[in-house]
């Protein structure tokens, strides 16, 4: 008997179907990489620092510049970057580009990571995109004279907290260049986590600064509200050569010239004067000093009177001063002058010879020009020249490139996953603080819960507050609660305590009422409350055993 015909065309589908399947995942993976590789290909630089920079990135060897750089693992992660070492020192180092990148072709996209392992109190963490340098200059010559085209990144130090982005431009009239500063740059991050700075340069001259893929500041280049100064110049300036009229008369008040001192003013009279009234305390010892010499203190063995001159022993407060009104000379306390007034001054009055507030006038600008793309010089290489008193700034995953997609595309497989794990690393560890803490501020309120319970006037309630406060250590989370509870107990028995004292006003009890306060009395003495069954059921059970002794029995 052969093969089932049914069988046999089963497994010829399943073989296809696993064909098909293997040929769609081949397809999907080499999608992946060919997106990988798109990605690569469209960054014009991206150093990753997985492997030494030595050779790739030059250490200036000028004197100023003596820190020291490593290679090394960001904490937590088998990522490495270029790491600063020593606080308090200045640092340079520099990459140099294959062909520089021209920033007035179509979009720029600046993108690097920065962590500050043991935080930033006072220091940069900024880079330094540099312009073509003058011929002869050399990679090991960089400092903070080397000429750039952008500086971007943080900088933290006193009142300054910014995430730089400056501009330097050549002014085409004067030639000279210029600083051109954002106007009010994002703060920097103030914590220990990864973070990735990018900055956004738009051909239609938008510029946008990112922390962490989020925007947090947009300008314009050539708005005057967004850079300090201007990219465009004002079409016109005050005449550096003109000058205020000797006869310009600015001030607005003057004193009168008709005023007259008065014949009373006395300007020599003094601020203060001794109180003629007062009277030397009884008691005041005058003939004893403030301090006296330390009657316990002896000269030190190895004391040379020729070397060290003659030992005198330290001073203390003398005892009997402590007892008296005061010792030593007595003088009369000094009070204000009632007869002191100054030195007179004749008052203000309005100026008749008031002319205003003098300026030059304003002539055009020689050094005014229009433009519809700044001057971007283009970036011939790139420099780290700080100066920090913070170790363990680690620089990485630096990013030159031409589309925001493949700045983003960097960030969600670079530095996102780090900061995932190293926020959820500072979550745990901020929870462990915060129980830390409230453990121990739980255990200070219960000892002073305990205190209350033994005030003699809340003894009637002792046993009450007791179970609140054993409640509450069983269950912390009750706490609060337990707080509101015993506040209130203790609350009710000071206005009891107070309101108990106030004389009842007498009133004629009815028979009915004697007899039912009778029958009640005869109630609650024949029976014995609930609780103390249970206790003494409790107890039988144990075999007579004493219970672990509570805060309540002591």
């Amino acid at each position: 008997m052969g093969p089932d015909p049914n069988l046999l065309g089963f497994f010829a589908l399943m073989i296809m179907m696993g064909r098909f399947a293997l040929l769609v995942f081949l397809a999907f993976a080499s999608m992946q990489l060919l997106c990988i590789a798109a990605d690569h290909d469209a960054a014009i630089f991206y150093d990753s620092f997985e492997e030494p920079f030595n050779g790739r990135w030059i250490v200036s060897d000028k004197d100023d510049y003596k820190g020291v750089w490593e290679h090394s693992k960001s904490e937590g992660h088998d990522d490495y970057g270029l790491l600063v070492t020593e606080k308090a020192r200045k640092y340079a180092i520099v990459k140099e580009l294959e062909e520089p990148v021209n920033l007035r072709d179509g979009t720029t996209v600046l993108q690097y990571e920065a962590r500050f392992h043991n935080g930033l109190e006072c220091g940069g963490a900024y880079l330094k995109y540099l312009r073509p340098q003058e011929a002869g200059w050399k990679p090991k010559e960089f400092d903070n004279g080397s000429p750039y085209s952008i500086m971007f990144g943080p900088d933290i130090c006193g009142l300054t907290n910014k995430v730089h982005f400056i501009l330097k431009q050549k002014n085409p009239k004067s030639g000279e260049y210029v600083e051109h500063h954002l106007i009010d740059p994002p703060r920097v991050p103030s914590d220990k986590l990864s973070h990735v700075y990018t900055a956004i340069l738009k051909p239609d001259n938008e510029i946008s600064i990112l922390i962490d893929g989020e925007v947090k500041k947009k300008g314009n280049f050539l708005s005057a509200q967004d850079f300090d100064p201007p990219i465009i110049p004002a079409k016109t300036i005050p005449d550096p050569n003109e000058k205020k009229p000797e006869d310009w008369d600015d001030r607005v008040r003057i004193p009168d010239p008709n005023a007259v001192k008065p014949d009373d003013w006395d300007e020599n009279a003094p601020m203060e004067i001794e109180d003629m009234e007062a009277v030397k305390p009884e008691g005041w010892l005058d003939d004893d000093p403030e301090e006296i010499d330390d009657p316990e203190a002896t000269k030190p063995e190895d004391w040379d009177d020729e070397e060290d001159g003659v030992w005198e022993a330290p001073k203390i407060d003398n005892p009997k001063c402590q007892t008296a009104p005061g010792c030593g000379e007595w003088k009369r306390p000094m009070k204000r002058n009632p007869a002191f007034k100054g030195i007179w001054n004749p008052p203000l009055v309005d100026n008749p010879n008031y002319k205003g507030i003098w300026k030059p006038r304003d002539i055009p600008n020689p050094n005014y020009y229009e433009l519809d793309r700044p001057y971007f010089d283009p970036i011939a290489a790139i420099g780290i020249e700080i100066w920090t008193m913070q170790e363990g700034i680690l620089f990485d995953n630096i990013l030159i490139a031409k589309d925001e997609n493949v700045a983003k595309s960097y960030r969600d497989t670079t530095w996102k996953p780090k900061f995932v794990v190293e926020k959820e690393k500072q979550k745990a560890e901020e929870e462990a603080a915060d129980s830390d803490d409230l453990g121990g501020f739980q255990k200070k309120v219960f000892d002073v819960l305990y205190k209350f319970a033994d005030i003699p006037f809340l003894s009637k309630y002792k046993l009450q507050i007791l179970d609140f406060i054993e409640k509450a250590e069983k269950q912390p989370n009750l706490t609060i609660g337990v707080l509101v509870s015993i506040v209130v107990v203790i609350l009710t028995a000071i206005f009891m305590f107070i309101f108990s004292g106030k004389k009842q006003q007498p009133r004629v009890e009815t028979k009915t009422e004697v007899a039912a306060d009778t029958s009640n009395d005869q109630g609650s003495s024949g029976e014995k409350p609930a609780e103390e069954e249970k206790e003494e059921e409790k107890e039988n059970e144990t075999g007579g055993a004493a219970p672990r002794q509570r805060r309540r029995d002591t």
